[in-house]
């Protein structure tokens, strides 16, 4: 549904984008993800065809966003980080309007606005004044612009941005209930929020894409154990960074003194157990907990953005 081949941007010496690819296929949620000038708003630009790029080429459903823009726009429904609403009118009037703009039959216009209502909750605010409407509301009537015209593709910019935790949870159940029938690429700064509504992310740096993944295979990328030890950490994490199954052991903050709590990260095809028991039996050194530990997307995300060196 979404292919970006190859593209690059650039502003004069800066490359915003540098030769990224990847695809969306139809029904999909894509998480897109990024530090501060990372290029997720270059992306989303040239995506819904505000931007040229430099190089490459963006389409959607088949259609080049440049060279035929008529055709890919009409699959866009577009919710930029700033909501853009028009204060002095009802929702319904705005959605009339935003019916208008996207080519709506005019004879379908009343039940369509009705529907888009219906569906992003809508329904009883629909002749109230926007100015008026909680920033939840405004959102959620952002939304629903975007779903005027019954687009294939929705492009959603930092959608629960400045919102309280219930009205978050409004949002996200709406993006929920919004997938499989529409591709949607999701852009935003709260990776929980990602991590509940996404099943696979894209994550730029400094231009480059540097990861594209589902969340399931990020997880299970490595196997990372928490251990404690009935031992001082001075003589235990060089033990334990000598195993040869251990990728990597970084010693956390100890409950007692005299123990050792540690997160290893190992090699899922290794033999950590039986070495890690083996070890102990010689020092004589009893394990007191061992159990898996889950990285969150926050953790995978810092993970993956400080070990790439561009």
């Amino acid at each position: 549904m979404i292919i970006f081949d190859h593209v690059t941007k650039r502003y004069g010496t800066l490359n915003a984008l540098r030769d990224v690819s990847f695809s969306v296929p139809k029904g999909q949620v894509l998480g897109l993800l990024g530090q501060n000038g990372a290029g997720k708003t270059t992306a989303m630009n040239i995506l819904t065809g505000c931007l040229a790029p430099s190089a490459g080429s963006v389409s959607i459903g088949g259609c080049d966003v440049i060279l035929q823009p008529r055709q890919a726009k009409r699959m866009i429904g577009y919710l930029p980080e700033a909501v853009p609403v028009y204060e002095e009118m009802t929702v319904r009037a705005y959605l009339r309007f935003a019916c208008e703009l996207k080519e709506v039959e005019k004879k379908a216009i009343s039940s369509h606005v009705e529907n888009v209502a219906e569906k992003t909750g809508l329904t009883e605010v629909l002749d109230r004044k926007i100015g008026n409407l909680s920033k939840g509301y405004r959102q959620r009537t952002g939304v629903a612009q975007a779903l005027c015209g019954t687009p294939e593709v929705i492009v959603l910019d930092e959608p629960t941005a400045g919102l309280d935790p219930r009205q978050n949870s409004e949002i996200r159940q709406l993006i929920l209930s919004l997938a499989g029938e529409h591709t949607i690429l999701f852009s935003s700064h709260i990776l929980s929020e990602v991590q509940a509504v996404c099943g696979r992310i894209v994550i730029l740096h400094h231009g480059k894409m540097i990861c594209d993944s589902g969340l399931h295979a990020l997880r299970n990328g490595e196997l990372r154990l928490r251990v404690l030890i009935a031992c001082g950490a001075d003589k235990m994490m060089p033990a334990l960074r000598q195993l040869k199954s251990v990728l990597r052991a970084e010693a956390e903050k100890s409950p007692e003194p005299g123990l050792t709590q540690a997160v290893l990260t190992v090699d899922r095809n290794g033999q950590t157990e039986r070495e890690l028991f083996s070890l102990l039996s010689a020092m004589q050194t009893p394990l007191l907990r061992i159990f898996p530990v889950e990285d969150s997307l926050e953790d995978v995300f810092l993970r993956v953005t400080m070990d790439e060196n561009i």
